[in-house]
């Protein structure tokens, strides 16, 4: 296998994300489940992965996740993280398989087979509280309209509605700063896993209509901005 097909292969990976109310949901790829998700989530796309982020949950979540999985009899805890990750990875390979699209040579209509996919999906698995899922895999972030011919693209203007001392007001504020925020100074203030931040960035500030830049300052680690 060359390298360009290895990474096409990981670009295509089933990618599952887990957000702060339990939702499960499945995506075509990383970039999909970045593009399709407002709020701050956890992403996994392979049992090692889930294995790793369960070590950091309490108990009682990973419980409160099994227990809301569909055709599942609930427990009332696990013998460790690890058996809790291994149960809930087997249990959610359905809607991941549902996620990912049809073979080629398969697909009559395209863009109906993706839609279906999707709700089967998201209907596969419900929240900790009951609720079904609210993602909706493989569906693609609407693109920004383009800026007249001629003429560069202005500024996005700040989006309305961010509400005070939430997330995303901490994150804003941060980000506003001149030197902007490293990756750790975020984790820090709002107690966020690596890769949680980069799916914030790259999926909830921008579907908030916030263009954020990303650096790497010599000799330091990636930072995030917002231009001025």
């Amino acid at each position: 296998m060359t390298a360009k097909h290895a990474e096409q292969r990981k670009t295509n990976m089933t990618t599952f994300t887990i957000d702060e109310q339990n939702n499960i949901s499945a995506f075509a790829s990383q970039e999909e489940a970045s593009a399709a998700t407002t709020t701050p989530f956890d992403s996994f796309s392979s049992q090692k992965e889930l294995a790793e982020l369960a070590k950091t949950w309490p108990a009682e979540r990973l419980v409160a996740i099994w227990n809301s999985l569909t055709g599942v009899t609930p427990v009332e805890s696990f013998k460790n993280s690890k058996a809790a990750a291994s149960r809930i990875w087997k249990q959610i390979q359905s809607l991941g398989e549902a996620a990912q699209p049809e073979p080629e040579a398969e697909k009559t209509e395209t863009a109906p087979a993706k839609r279906k996919a999707g709700k089967k999906a998201a209907s596969s698995v419900k929240s900790a509280k009951g609720a079904p899922v609210k993602g909706k895999p493989g569906k693609k972030a609407t693109p920004a309209k383009a800026a007249a011919k001629g003429k560069k693209a202005a500024p996005a203007a700040k989006p309305a509605g961010v509400r005070g001392g939430s997330k995303m007001a901490q994150v804003i504020e941060m980000l506003q700063r001149k030197s902007g925020a490293s990756i750790s100074e975020i984790m820090e203030r709002m107690g966020w896993l690596r890769h949680t931040v980069r799916g914030f960035m790259a999926g909830a500030m921008k579907k908030a209509g916030y263009t954020v830049e990303s650096f790497k300052p010599e000799g330091g680690e990636r930072s995030y901005r917002l231009p001025k």
